[in-house]
């Protein structure tokens, strides 16, 4: 249910998320794979970079039916994307390897840079809390591009349908 919160902010801001590219930069964690299970269904492309040794592993591509286009430029990966999203370098769990990860993903920050080859109309999603001047720059998590705060709220909603879902046993219309 992580994901319903993005899909749902997509689809407010921009509308029918198929036939459209969502950019993933960063870590090749379980964000990017709710992406390449959503990609699947909604049909639409995840154009995914990782750095050297962070590397999409193959079961995770394989689940994407030809969902995914791996690149190892990010900014080659954004040109032309309708959405670029990305999350913190360390996850939980590999805190001791927070200095190694600085260094290998510090070329896969999102920047205003990146954020210009993308579509003119693209959004930026972070699913929170960020790191600015790590995984993203001040300029474009709080700029006009940015809909975090949307895509937190409608994280809430996503997990209020869940509750109601697990409590009735229905969905109700």
């Amino acid at each position: 249910m992580s994901g319903a919160g993005r899909y749902l902010t997509f689809v407010e801001q921009r509308g029918e998320i198929k036939g459209k590219i969502v950019t993933w930069v960063g870590d090749a964690n379980n964000m990017l794979n709710s992406w390449l299970q959503a990609a699947k269904v909604l049909d639409f492309m995840v154009h995914a970079s990782t750095p050297p040794g962070y590397q999409i592993p193959d079961a995770m591509l394989a689940m994407a039916d030809g969902h995914v286009k791996v690149f190892t430029d990010p900014l080659e990966a954004a040109r032309g994307s309708h959405l670029v999203t990305t999350d913190v370098w360390t996850s939980m769990g590999f805190e001791a390897e927070t200095e190694a990860r600085k260094k290998a993903f510090a070329d896969w920050c999102v920047d205003k840079e990146m954020m210009a080859l993308a579509d003119s109309a693209a959004l930026f999603m972070h699913c929170l809390p960020a790191h600015r001047g790590e995984e993203v720059t001040a300029g474009v998590i709080d700029g006009p591009q940015s809909v975090v705060w949307d895509e937190a709220e409608n994280r809430l909603h996503a997990q209020k349908a869940l509750l109601e879902y697990l409590v009735v046993g229905e969905v109700r219309s």
